[in-house]
């Protein structure tokens, strides 16, 4: 969606929300303006071609933009299932071993090589630790951890990413031997979650910040000591300032969603999400809302058009 198209999406939806017919509603009232306040139907155009053509060209987009969504939906799952099966193989294939062997024998050469990884990692997350935001002129602002490329937050025993509809946490190990999935501990709730090995302290163990659908969370062990975890949002319209209540948060204003992430939600939903990112950053900075500014715009017309009331000693809320 270019920023031309969105232009009026702020005013529409606040049209659309003084219908409560939908949009069969809406579109009676635009097509009784264009009767009562131009002349549309009688000025000789074709206006019933103009209007198919106008509809059929954005119809055609919507069915580009659903399909391309089910596509991804379907990748997505395709991904879900394989992501599972390895699971389950590991599962297998743990299973079949003596539990005797909790931990993989590796010779000098790899225990070195893997120590290596652990310290260049190691290295790594400190330089690349979230920093608090310090050139913020909003007091509330200023204290608040910068979002990292994927809009979620470089912690230093894990890191996290977010779409509006899921998240992704990678959690380091620090071991010097390959993981199998016998030697973890995963436990995911609808608002908890623990990781970590098995007879040490968790690495993680607390409150997510909000909920999550267990049915659709995954986890599988990567590089031989990262667990990754998948996990999709309850409330897919909000984004998250911190992965657990304990965490540091960051700053959602300086959040940057991807366009091509936008534009996969469909029309109805991604108003919403506009209109809410835009609400929500005007509360933040202490001006209304997209309801507020209509209501004062509505008030200030209506004074306008009544200069003779005296409205100094009314109150509005």
């Amino acid at each position: 969606m270019t920023e031309e198209e969105g232009r009026f999406d702020s005013v529409l939806f606040a049209m659309a929300e003084q219908h409560p017919g939908g949009v069969p509603d809406l579109m009676a009232t635009i097509a009784s303006f264009l009767n009562r306040k131009t002349d549309f139907f009688t000025g000789g155009g074709n206006w019933e071609k103009m209007m198919l053509d106008i509809f059929r060209e954005e119809g055609n987009k919507a069915k580009a933009v659903e399909d391309k969504k089910k596509r991804e939906r379907e990748a997505a799952e395709k991904r879900r299932q394989e992501v599972i099966l390895k699971k389950k193989k590991e599962e297998e294939e743990s299973a079949r071993k003596p539990e005797t062997a909790a931990i993989t024998e590796v010779t000098d050469e790899e225990a070195e090589k893997l120590q290596k990884e652990i310290e260049k990692e190691k290295n790594a997350s400190e330089e690349e630790v979230s920093q608090p935001i310090e050139d913020e002129e909003d007091e509330k602002e200023k204290g608040k951890l910068r979002p990292n490329a994927g809009n979620g937050c470089d912690l230093d025993k894990y890191r996290w990413t977010q779409t509006l509809q899921e998240v992704e946490l990678r959690v380091p190990l620090n071991v010097n031997f390959s993981v199998k999935s016998r030697d973890v501990v995963v436990k995911i709730g609808k608002r908890t979650l623990t990781v970590g090995l098995k007879g040490q302290e968790p690495i993680i163990n607390g409150e997510l910040c909000a909920e999550v659908k267990m049915e659709d969370s995954v986890w599988v062990i990567q590089d031989k000591n990262h667990i990754q975890l998948n996990f999709e949002k309850v409330n897919q319209m909000s984004w998250w300032d911190r992965l657990l209540t304990t965490d540091p948060p960051i700053s959602t204003r300086k959040i940057n969603p991807e366009p091509s992430k936008l534009s996969d939600l469909d029309g109805e939903t991604r108003s919403m999400v506009e209109k809410m990112m835009y609400d929500q950053r005007q509360k933040e900075m202490g001006l209304p809302t997209s309801d507020e500014q209509n209501k004062q715009n509505i008030l200030k017309k209506f004074m306008e058009q009544h200069p003779e009331m005296d409205f100094s000693k009314c109150k509005f809320n």
